[in-house]
């Protein structure tokens, strides 16, 4: 049983070990390994814990919970903040689940609960950010019905120029 509820201040250690061992699963390979190794639960935790106080209230962080309580996946949502995009776009700025339960449903169920909520603040269309590398990814969202909007963007991690491409879907 997996329930989706609001985050609150004493998620955000779970959140940044699934969000850092989410990076360092999925962008193994994409990412320059220097970054990833520098990547660290206690320093995400504390840049998350300042987010998170500072998050305005456009911002809607959701988290997935097991049965037996743990956080098991993490979404954030909010106005799209990019150019290029209808006024009421929103955008999906992150969605992990827990590395080793990919695969259980926690993505699906968080994308549903992200999109009852970009409906209900009348978000539409929902633009997301994907690594053009990250295949897995791409084909995650793309069976959600998301598309390749044609817009590009290039990342500098340690150097090494990142491609991501833009991803939209109308509600």
């Amino acid at each position: 049983m997996l329930t989706v509820r609001a985050m609150t201040e004493a998620d955000v250690a779970a959140v940044s070990a699934i969000r850092v061992t989410g990076w360092k699963t999925a962008y193994a390979g994409i990412m320059p390994r220097s970054y990833l190794d520098r990547m660290t639960v206690e320093a995400d935790a504390l840049h998350r814990r300042h987010h998170f106080k500072r998050t305005r209230e456009d911002t809607t962080n959701l988290v997935a919970v097991d049965a037996a309580g743990r956080v098991v996946g993490w979404a954030c949502l909010g106005p799209y903040r990019g150019t290029g995009a209808r006024a009421t776009a929103g955008e999906l700025y992150a969605l992990y689940a827990q590395p080793s339960l990919l695969g259980s449903g926690i993505g699906r169920t968080l994308l549903e609960a992200v999109h009852a909520h970009a409906l209900a603040r009348n978000f539409d269309p929902v633009l997301l950010w994907v690594l053009t590398d990250n295949s897995t990814a791409r084909r995650f969202y793309e069976r959600a019905g998301y598309v390749a909007d044609g817009a590009v963007q290039d990342d500098d991690y340690d150097g090494v120029c990142v491609p991501e491409v833009r991803y939209r879907r109308n509600l």
